[in-house]
């Protein structure tokens, strides 16, 4: 049988010999692009931060780098912008691109809230479940040869941001919210899962999500087990496993009709993909919650939970830190030291991702406007023109595509903020060869001093 699409044309068994295979153990590095649509203003940060007019430039910085894995998003909301009706023309260049340059491609379906206006209720409308089945088949069809897959990105973060947290659309609120975007959502998910193995059996499923550690100490304890307990509830709900009725989660889940839910048909997952940010950790005393939190355990130990719990072959899929290029640098040599200690230990990882490539735009106000403010995260960071400008740490993410371990890049101090909001990290890192950032790299703080109460009552 031949495939033709986009005018390429691609038979099942070629399609089967472009198939590359699951890395090794090891740190194969990953690249990465962030897409995040913006349902209230029109606007995705592909489009924000300019790739789609440095498409190529951007994706060639990586293979310039040697970096021949990366992440990248299949933009739902323009692909099908009228209900049924397909516009593939930038997803066969960008794919096509892609394939004739060797690059191992893990396409992302739906990144948060990456869905056409036209769904009357963003994940909660029925309408969602035949759109997304729909969308997420076509896919398949058109591209056989594809070699791995994420059908939606972090789905325990977006399902309790949208659900739970009444940040995104919806805007649903606690539990019971949390379990309608749930019931809405995860059938679905199931059902696309199986259309996907059963149209690409030799692709790989690589399900990402957050990678979260809570500790707490007092009354915040509690919150802490509570919060750890809860982290795995999404994955344990699509997998079939661990699904206790006397689970603090699933018991409120079944309190709030949620019953449908236990009896999904499992889904297979091939690799687990860990996103870890400082933030993921989280620390409760008596009085409040703290992220990130002033006693990290670190990435390596919570690769460990998560390979313990799951079984799986694992990739830290997303890491980033928002500073300076030297403060970057000294959070992606962090990140790496843990990678690699978590390797010495027998942890089954097979890539690290920093994410993304390019500056993304907006997450400043979890997009909640859309200014077109560049968040400095990116290997590349945006100009004021919207150009790509490389820094210091550029050169540093170079080095570690070439192989330099992470003992090999320089050990900047922090700058303010990250100073003080990394402040728990450093116990563990005395063995570090401390130094003060490039000249081009230091920033001096800004103080601005506090007004006195009279005259902040003025300013009402």
């Amino acid at each position: 049988m031949v495939f033709d699409f986009g005018g390429i044309s691609l038979s099942i068994a070629a399609a089967q010999r472009n198939l590359f295979p699951l890395p090794p153990v090891g740190r194969t590095l990953i690249g990465g692009f962030e897409s995040t649509y913006l349902p209230a203003f029109g606007v995705d940060g592909l489009e924000v931060n300019g790739h789609a007019d440095h498409r190529v430039a951007d994706l060639d910085s990586l293979q310039q780098a040697g970096v021949q894995h990366l992440r990248y998003p299949l933009r739902w909301h323009r692909i099908e912008a009228e209900p049924g009706s397909f516009d593939w023309s930038e997803t066969d260049d960008v794919l096509g691109h892609l394939r004739d340059a060797g690059a191992v491609v893990i396409v992302d379906l739906v990144h948060h809230t990456c869905y056409p206006d036209w769904l009357s209720d963003a994940f909660r409308g029925p309408d969602f479940a035949p759109a997304f089945l729909r969308f997420t088949r076509a896919v398949a069809e058109r591209y056989p040869w594809l070699p791995a897959y994420t059908l939606l990105n972090e789905p325990f973060t977006t399902l309790f941001f949208t659900g739970q947290q009444a940040f995104w659309p919806p805007y649903d609120s606690g539990v019971a919210g949390f379990t309608r975007l749930m019931l809405s959502v995860l059938p679905a998910l199931s059902e696309a899962a199986q259309c996907w193995r059963e149209l690409l059996p030799e692709s790989h499923h690589v399900w990402v999500d957050t990678a979260e550690h809570h500790r707490g100490i007092g009354r915040g304890a509690l919150a802490a087990e509570v919060a750890n307990e809860r982290r795995h509830l999404v994955l344990d709900l699509a997998l079939g496993r661990c699904l206790d009725p006397t689970r603090p989660s699933v018991q409120s889940l079944l309190e709030c009709g949620g019953d449908s839910l236990m009896e999904l048909r499992p889904l297979e997952v091939d690799v687990l993909g860990l996103d870890y940010y400082c933030h993921s950790e989280w620390y409760y005393d008596d009085h409040r919650a703290w992220a990130p939190s002033p006693h990290p355990v670190g990435f390596a130990a919570i690769a460990e939970q998560y390979g313990e719990r799951y079984g799986l072959p694992m990739m830290l899929t997303e890491t980033n830190l928002r500073g300076l290029p030297s403060d970057r640098i000294g959070w992606l040599r962090y990140t790496l030291e843990q990678y690699e200690l978590a390797l010495s230990r027998g942890v089954d990882l097979r890539g690290y991702c920093w994410f993304p490539q390019v500056d993304s735009c907006d997450w400043d106000t979890l997009l909640a406007r859309c200014r077109g403010r560049a968040d400095p995260v990116g290997v590349l960071s945006l100009a004021d023109d919207g150009g790509r400008l490389e820094s210091s740490f550029t050169d540093a993410w170079r080095a570690v595509a070439a192989g330099a371990p992470a003992q090999e890049l320089p050990a900047y101090r922090w700058q303010a903020p990250n100073d003080h909001h990394l402040a728990g990290f450093l116990p563990s890192l005395g063995h570090w060869p401390w130094q003060e950032p490039l000249p081009n790299d230091r920033v001096p703080a800004v103080h601005i001093p506090l007004a006195e109460p009279n005259e902040r009552e003025e300013r009402r």
